[in-house]
């Protein structure tokens, strides 16, 4: 049964990049042969491997994300899915961000039963400022997505998209111009029956 898979961690990237028509995110498109979400535009991201655990961190988590990681997971858990937002980001799409200290934790998400995958998703939001590389060029990115672009909140909206996407997407706006980290991270929780909607302080 789908509601017995195991749920998987795992780290998804929203690089926010500023431009002449206001703040942009870069997406792309998942193959529509894909197992989980065929077809649809996503952000960069993907499970957190073995080796996530086992590599050094580089650069220091900021406090509040650190602690936000860790509540309601296992020891070492935060750290593995810091390295392997930079790993995804840099295997999805080719951009490189040289340390963890510019993720910043934006919202949690499981996946509902009845999917044919499961995951436990955190979100990094960062400013595409800090990337170690032209943030133009994919041309060193694998091919688990296509037509990577850089569009607007609103251009977004008009894509193929995960309901859950179109949820982050709405927070984001939200919470541009504001502060980071921010004061809390939305959490939907759908490891019971019936799902709900926290908040990690």
């Amino acid at each position: 049964m789908s509601s017995e898979l195991p749920i998987r961690d795992a780290a998804t990237v929203i690089l926010l990049r500023e431009g002449a028509e206001g703040p942009r995110v870069l997406m792309g498109q998942r193959g529509r042969s894909a197992v989980f979400m065929p077809g649809k535009f996503v952000f960069p991201g993907g499970a957190v491997d073995a080796a996530d655990f086992e590599a050094p961190l580089p650069g220091a988590l900021d406090p509040v994300t650190q602690r936000r990681l860790s509540a309601e997971s296992a020891p070492g858990l935060g750290a593995a899915l810091a390295n392997a937002a930079l790993r995804e980001l840099r295997e999805e799409t080719g951009l490189v961000l040289p340390s963890v200290a510019e993720l910043q934790f934006v919202f949690r998400a499981i996946t509902p039963p009845g999917r044919p995958r499961r995951f436990d998703a955190r979100f990094f939001l960062v400013n595409a400022a800090h990337l170690d590389c032209d943030a133009d060029d994919f041309s060193a990115a694998e091919d688990e997505l296509s037509h990577l672009q850089w569009v607007t909140l609103h251009g977004a909206r008009g894509f193929d998209l995960p309901f859950v996407t179109r949820v982050v997407l709405a927070e984001i706006e939200a919470a541009f111009g504001r502060a980071m980290p921010p004061d809390h991270v939305p959490f939907y929780d759908h490891r019971g029956t019936v799902g709900q909607i926290r908040a990690l302080f």
